[in-house]
């Protein structure tokens, strides 16, 4: 709170110093000091409405920042409209520079402090205690997703089961130590040694019991969280609907058309436009540097696009002319997850490429796939047929949407991730978009293009 509401006090002094505001005869000239408080509290409203200082939306997902950004849009509106009413041309230098950059500092410093809490808890500070209740198999599964996202502030110290033992009537599951029973949630849960009660698929368990378990923990300082089962279904999709009393969990469908497409579309086409201007002479140094290495500069290759269309993939060749002839000869030493083909140290790639394909220069190129329509700068990413034709149904989701320059699974360990967990972080994208999540992702590809780690 007190990072946002600096950025906007900082930039109604701004403002104020500026004299922005003093164009307003029809109020003798000078209203610069109440504009300023006015634009404060409008702000501040938005910020309260929008539930930006919500504690379970800090540090975690795009979401703190998505409502951040609506917060000041919304602000920047209301403020512009009632300019227009009150026919006050001063309000314009608020409307199209001041808020805008206020929300800017916000999201900086927000940033900031989330990239501090991150490096926290990766020491093990900041963390929450969470007791799961469950299945064996439940609680793997969020031991497991738990330990992956450590980001998140939860660790796993202790499980119930409806036998009181883990896996062949052991005392511990992954490591973590079983507790009890379902019968002896509430004790363990009035010592008070946990935050969060974490309820997964636990048979026998009534919704009065879960009631019940709900009303033990009042004044313990836990939360209950429950697993709804809805596999990477979040945020925008699920909306609470009660009826008579009884919160039935609503999941919309996800948003692949309307306005926010139209607005992602404007974005891939003017970014993959002004990055290919910026970055024009590494373009031509890389080109250069290909060629002489040897044989042609780019390497085109047939993918798969959204809704199953095929189109050629334009990248930066880094490996040996034939080597789609030589691809057999190092079938045994595949160590692609699931379809994949992938190989360390690779005796197909070039010397120039195997800095290319370290850094992902490799796929710069792909900015004109981009501005082509093919491409989308976040997104899946683009299989080859051959993987297509082995894809499940899960998998096959993946081409609900414009496969990405960049995307969950870059920014995650790349080549390093099992073909499961790269099938999953697709997924998760493709079932809960926004363009919060993209301006996130887009921003991680930096850090992670930086390490060259997970590339090979």
């Amino acid at each position: 709170m007190i990072s946002d509401l600096t950025a906007v006090a900082s930039v109604v002094v701004v403002g104020h110093v500026l004299g922005l505001g003093n164009w307003a005869p029809q109020y003798g000239g000078q209203i610069s000091p109440a504009l300023g408080i006015v634009v404060s509290a409008l702000t501040f409203v938005c910020l309260f409405i929008t539930r930006v200082w919500d504690p379970r939306m800090l540090g975690q997902g795009s979401e703190e920042f998505s409502r951040l950004m609506r917060a000041f849009i919304t602000s920047a509106v209301l403020l512009g409209l009632l300019g227009l009413g009150l026919q006050l041309p001063a309000v314009r230098p608020w409307v199209f520079g001041l808020l805008p950059l206020a929300g800017a500092l916000s999201l900086t410093g927000r940033f900031a402090l989330r990239k501090w809490l991150h490096r926290n808890r990766s020491r093990g500070r900041f963390i929450h205690s969470m007791l799961a209740i469950g299945t064996t198999e439940s609680i793997e599964d969020l031991i497991r997703r738990t330990r992956r996202d450590q980001y998140n502030g939860w660790h796993v110290s202790g499980a119930c089961t409806p036998t009181g033992t883990g896996p062949d009537d052991s005392a511990t599951i992954l490591g973590i130590p079983v507790l009890g029973d379902l019968d002896s949630v509430a004790e363990i849960v009035h010592r008070g040694d946990h935050r969060v009660v974490s309820v997964a698929s636990t048979p026998g368990w009534s919704p009065r019991r879960l009631h019940q378990l709900a009303w033990d923990l009042e004044g313990l300082g836990a939360d209950l969280v429950v697993d709804p089962g809805l596999m990477e279904m979040a945020g925008p999709r699920l909306h609470i609907a009660p009826v008579d009393g009884l919160p039935l969990l609503r999941l919309t469908h996800p948003v692949f058309d309307g306005m926010p497409r139209v607005v992602k579309n404007v974005i891939d086409w003017t970014g993959a436009a002004l990055l290919s201007v910026v970055i024009a002479p590494l373009l031509v140094a890389l080109a250069v540097a290909v060629k002489v290495d040897g044989g042609p500069v780019f390497f085109r290759q047939e993918r798969v696009g959204k809704h199953g269309r095929v189109f050629k993939i334009i990248k930066f060749r880094s490996m040996v002319t034939d080597a789609e002839a030589r691809k057999n000869e190092l079938m045994t030493q595949n160590e692609g997850a699931g379809p994949m083909f992938k190989v360390r140290g690779d005796p197909r790639i070039t010397r120039i490429g195997a800095t290319l394909r370290k850094y992902s220069l490799d796929e710069l190129p792909q900015l004109f796939n981009v501005l082509a329509g093919s491409m989308s700068l976040v997104g899946p990413r683009p299989p080859l047929p051959e993987e297509v034709a082995s894809y499940s149904r899960d998998a096959e989701r993946k081409l609900m949407v414009k496969p990405g320059l960049t995307g969950l699974w870059q920014v995650s360990g790349r080549s390093d991730l099992s073909w499961e967990e790269s099938v999953r972080l697709d997924l998760r994208y493709v079932e809960n978009w926004t363009l919060a999540m993209d301006a996130l992702i887009l921003w991680k590809t930096i850090g992670t293009l930086a390490r060259g780690s997970g590339a090979y």
